[in-house]
């Protein structure tokens, strides 16, 4: 059609006017809707630009086997809109920090969690102590990054970074899914693993972060209770072939009257890692020392060979 045609449908230039300096000229309204497909039928909500401490989640960002194992717990926020929100350092460590995080949606208030961000230091991460022993019997499952590694160049340094976060990654996803007292491994996004936040109640009513085993100061009883609950943790760590490796009062959490496992990045196999056994017997005479300095009669001797009948 040219534009002496169109000249002559003075209808159709007037349409074309309207919709142009009118662009919802056209949306019907809303009882015109009741025929449409519920299946493209939505609803829209605003959300206000992120101030400076936020990003959105990450959660659906990342690939399904980088979140936590199901069933999802209840309190795990999985909203499109939900916030992230920094609160604070929570501990510093030569590796990692821990940050708390609160991921919540803003339109939607009774939905929210603080959980703990384990942020593994890269480029200037620090290796760990011993790394080669712990890492015996691992391999990378690329070559250049192995590479990397061995040379200690800055891109073997994100690589080691990296390394240590998929290794606590896995020790947790696999520790909960064998039901042992670790923190719920919610998602891991490069560097970063967001878990549970193990907390107390304080004596005024506050929420608290759980202390460590060495600042608490249990009753007898409670004492009894925490290595008969850390025996059977460790036993069964070893009947999967599985030990921390670097346990101490420092990295377990007194929770109330349970103990929570933490800081797993450099867990071993028992059998596959030629220093397996030596860890185990670490790991049995670091916690009875402890045991022992608050009064329970512990032997790690005697723990060794229970978790040795355990694993074969």
């Amino acid at each position: 059609m040219s534009r002496d045609d169109l000249s002559q449908h003075p209808q159709h230039s007037a349409h074309s006017d309207e919709f142009s300096t009118d662009p919802y000229r056209h949306v019907p309204p809303p009882d015109d809707l009741r025929d449409v497909d519920e299946r493209f039928v939505f609803d829209f909500r605003s959300y206000d630009d992120l101030e400076d401490g936020q990003r959105w989640s990450t959660w659906l960002s990342v690939e399904p086997l980088c979140r936590g194992p199901q069933p999802l717990p209840d309190w795990v926020v999985t909203s499109q809109g939900a916030i992230d929100t920094e609160l604070g350092v929570l501990k510093t460590g030569k590796e990692a920090d821990v940050h708390l995080v609160e991921r919540a949606d803003p339109l939607d208030a009774s939905a929210g969690v603080v959980m703990a961000a384990k942020r593994y230091r890269s480029p200037e991460h620090r290796t760990f102590h011993r790394a080669a022993s712990y890492t015996e019997g691992r391999s990378m499952k690329r070559s250049r990054d192995e590479r990397a590694l061995n040379r200690k160049s800055a891109f073997g340094r994100q690589v080691a970074a990296g390394e240590w976060a998929v290794s606590e990654w896995g020790a947790l996803v696999r520790l909960w899914n064998l039901g042992l007292p670790v923190p719920y491994p919610v998602q891991i996004d490069g560097t970063e693993i967001l878990m549970e936040w193990i907390t107390v109640v304080d004596e005024d009513g506050d929420v608290a972060t759980a202390p460590r085993l060495a600042q608490a100061r249990p009753s007898p009883e409670l004492l009894a209770a925490y290595f008969e609950q850390l025996t059977d943790a460790l036993a069964t760590m070893v009947q999967n072939g599985l030990v921390h490796g670097d346990l101490s009062a420092y990295n377990i959490l007194a929770a109330g009257e349970r103990l929570v496992i933490i800081d797993l990045p450099q867990i071993v196999d028992l059998v596959g890692n030629l220093n397996g056994m030596n860890f185990l017997q670490r790991d049995c005479a670091n916690m009875c020392r402890w045991f022992r300095s608050r009064g329970l009669d512990a032997d790690e001797d005697a723990l060794f060979a229970e978790l040795m009948a355990h694993a074969f």
